[in-house]
């Protein structure tokens, strides 16, 4: 994809990643009884929202992202949006630390609760914040960039227990690490006005609407793609990503037609949700709710 395509990627990539933490903090504080909280981070997670649906013209599951950079140029004033919630949201960052980082309840609800050790992030194939809560350095942003990822600078935050408490101020961490991220996307970003968003030279990037509608050759493309697929080689191929619960992997095998012969979804979530049954062994259910809460096991994408 086209420069312009790869920082708009990873920009929105980490739009995403704050999107799910707030999702995951309101939520893991609502069951651990902070109302508050869960208020305080849906405010913010719609403007995430909004930005998104501005964007890509959908709130969830946009397709946005696809084969030869992204579906649409960023539409006028999209930067000077961001660029006004990554200024703002700091501020509501230590808002939710100076009500949960020390607060006794939440200390007592977290600290020592379900430690991970080293051991059980290779044992069960843990990934994501889940293992490097136990210390385990492993992001795909550092260890297979792809997109703008090799371009940016950032850190990768790492627990010292390996408990509830250390997947709650990583969490916290990396929100603030990709809104590093996101600002110097947005810097690139403002240099490239007008230049190309996709690569359209290639037989399998879908053309734009704009094509389809005024091209009868991008019309025939368009379908021809979309129900019949590109023809690709015979083989096999494995590649993932970091999402925010962890690896999220692809496994295709090609029988050489338009089709995928079998496809397997790797998800992070749900190898992070294996290890629950060890850890709850000897503690309480009210420990249960928040060591759940803690491996943040969306279902959609535990079930895949």
């Amino acid at each position: 994809p086209p420069e312009k395509a790869k920082y708009i990627r990873t920009m929105m990539c980490e739009l995403q990643r704050i999107n799910s933490h707030l999702l995951w903090l309101g939520t893991f504080a609502l069951d651990l009884g902070a109302l508050t909280i869960f208020l305080y981070a849906f405010r913010e997670r719609e403007k995430i929202m909004d930005i998104i649906e501005g964007i890509a013209g959908i709130r969830l599951n946009s397709s946005y992202i696809r084969i030869g950079g992204v579906a649409k140029d960023l539409p006028e004033g999209a930067l000077d949006v961001i660029s006004h919630f990554i200024k703002d949201f700091p501020e509501k960052l230590e808002e939710y630390e100076t009500i949960l980082t020390k607060n006794r309840v939440w200390l007592k609800r977290n600290v020592d609760v379900g430690i991970i050790k080293k051991e059980d992030v290779y044992s069960y194939g843990l990934t994501g914040v889940v293992a490097r809560s136990a210390g385990v350095p492993y992001d795909i942003r550092m260890v297979q960039p792809t997109d703008a990822y090799d371009k940016v600078d950032f850190e990768i935050p790492l627990g010292k227990v390996g408990d509830c408490y250390d997947r709650y101020l990583l969490r916290m961490e990396e929100m603030r690490q990709s809104l590093s991220i996101i600002a110097q996307c947005v810097e690139k970003l403002k240099k490239m006005e007008g230049k190309e968003y996709i690569a359209t030279d290639y037989s399998n990037v879908l053309p734009t609407l704009e094509e389809v509608f005024n091209s009868i050759e991008s019309m025939v493309k368009d379908f021809t793609l979309r129900v019949y697929g590109e023809k690709t080689p015979d083989g096999e191929v494995y590649l993932s990503g970091e999402n925010p619960r962890g690896e999220l992997g692809f496994y295709i095998n090609s029988k050489g037609e338009g089709k995928p012969y079998r496809m397997r979804i790797r998800s992070g979530a749900f190898y992070n949700l294996q290890i629950f049954p060890e850890l709850i062994k000897g503690r309480t259910i009210a420990d249960a709710v928040a060591l759940l809460g803690s491996l943040d096991p969306v279902v959609g994408e535990t079930d895949r």
